[in-house]
């Protein structure tokens, strides 16, 4: 049996999103011109699905950050997850906090923990803040429990983020456009190891589009897991 653990596995996008905010995003990405006041509603992560704990339980530690920073450590109320490092450039956050979202340890780290560690990621900008797409990525109380009976964790590996072509396009079209919220589209690829007890394990490759908002002289933050509408 196979068990689905949709908030960490990111591959499934706009699923279930109202019309609007599907709207709101794939204009921004488009044209650049909004400025996503209604950012992007949750992705459902159906297609990345993480085996079942109780027939090989997963594995974990965290690499978050990417190669052009060190990687932050976790703060004390936050499990193992990381705080968010002190970068300026949309890809190099974006890569950081994908590995963030691909890594977790039931073993030391509670939902709410979770939860907490990750939200400290997010924009304080509530116009441009989807804490919604982000949140829907922890598992169920219930779920999360029976992780961690498995010991289950996670550590991720990011091979690569770029501007997906429609959004270069639309910045190139009109520089100033971004201007009103500078918000960025990142796509990022990597993998992702599980293990759980007795030596269960597995690896699946992980592809998620994000909207990370960097304003001059301000560190990145992330806005939204945002649909991947673009290459």
């Amino acid at each position: 049996m196979r068990n689905r653990f949709p908030t960490l596995s990111l591959t499934s996008y706009g699923v279930g999103w109202s019309a609007n905010r599907r709207i709101a995003i794939v204009a921004l990405i488009v044209t650049v011109l909004l400025t996503i006041a209604a950012a992007v509603a949750w992705l459902s992560g159906r297609g990345n699905a993480h085996r079942d704990p109780t027939a090989a339980g997963p594995a974990a530690t965290h690499s978050p950050s990417s190669s052009e920073a060190p990687a932050p450590k976790p703060e004390a109320d936050s499990g193992s997850v990381p705080k968010p490092p002190q970068i300026s450039e949309p890809v190099a956050y974006a890569k950081a906090a994908a590995q963030m979202l691909w890594s977790y340890d039931t073993r030391d780290t509670s939902r709410d923990q979770q939860l907490a560690g990750m939200r400290a990621w997010m924009t304080k900008e509530p116009t441009y803040a989807d804490w919604a797409s982000v949140s829907g990525q922890v598992p169920d109380p219930l779920l999360w429990s029976r992780m961690a009976d498995q010991d289950q964790h996670a550590t991720a590996r990011v091979t690569e983020g770029h501007y997906p072509g429609a959004f270069k396009q639309a910045l190139a079209e009109d520089p100033s456009a971004i201007t009103e919220a500078y918000i960025y589209v990142v796509t990022v690829n990597g993998a992702q190891q599980i293990a759980w007890k007795k030596g269960g394990g597995g690896a699946e490759e992980r592809a998620v589009t994000l909207a990370v908002q960097c304003r001059p002289g301000h560190d990145c933050a992330l806005a939204a897991i945002a649909p991947s509408v673009t290459q």
